[in-house]
């Protein structure tokens, strides 16, 4: 564990904590499926392992115990989510009427399509792709970091890139 009277243990875990910050941003981003709520559950995340250095076991990975904190915090705010209903700000409300429709279709780039076929899937799945196709996580170390079967993690990324093709296919792109 680092302890945080230890001058070097914790600036360490520090700076190991902002090396991996674009790594974990892209893995919050994908889990929470917008950019402004993934740099919220990015900082979340921080802020939780800064207060919990002392949880951190030296020698083990700093990646997974970061990965298990941000899904942890997101499936905390999905069930908030679920209780208190979706926040909308008035702001945001007034731009949701009369969208042109043929104007967002046709403007949708092949990479938008693939975000949004990978927003539709589980959470389980889209976390998993995450770690593997976005940060080259090994099956075997996905696995162990999400403390699951490495062969749920292989079934799983299995489902969720059938799933992108099929959507893909469906829209005339695969």
């Amino acid at each position: 564990m680092v302890e945080p009277d230890n001058e070097g243990g914790l600036t360490d875990l520090r700076q190991e904590i902002i090396t991996m910050l674009p790594r974990l941003r892209r893995f919050c981003w994908a889990l929470s499926r917008d950019s402004d709520r993934g740099d919220d559950l990015c900082q979340a995340t921080v802020e939780r392992a800064l207060l919990r250095a002392d949880q951190f076991v030296q020698g083990t990975r700093l990646d997974s115990w970061m990965y298990r904190i941000a899904r942890n915090i997101n499936i905390d705010n999905i069930r908030k989510t679920r209780t208190r209903g979706v926040e909308t700000d008035i702001d945001d409300a007034i731009s949701l009427v009369g969208e042109d429709g043929l104007r967002l279709v046709e403007g949708r780039s092949d990479l938008n399509r693939a975000q949004n076929a990978m927003a539709e899937l589980p959470e389980d799945q889209r976390c998993l792709l995450a770690m593997v196709v976005f940060d080259g996580f090994s099956y075997r170390e996905a696995a162990d970091a999400l403390e699951i079967p490495i062969g749920t993690v292989m079934s799983r990324i299995a489902r969720a890139r059938q799933a992108i093709q099929m959507q893909l296919v469906a829209e005339g792109n695969g």
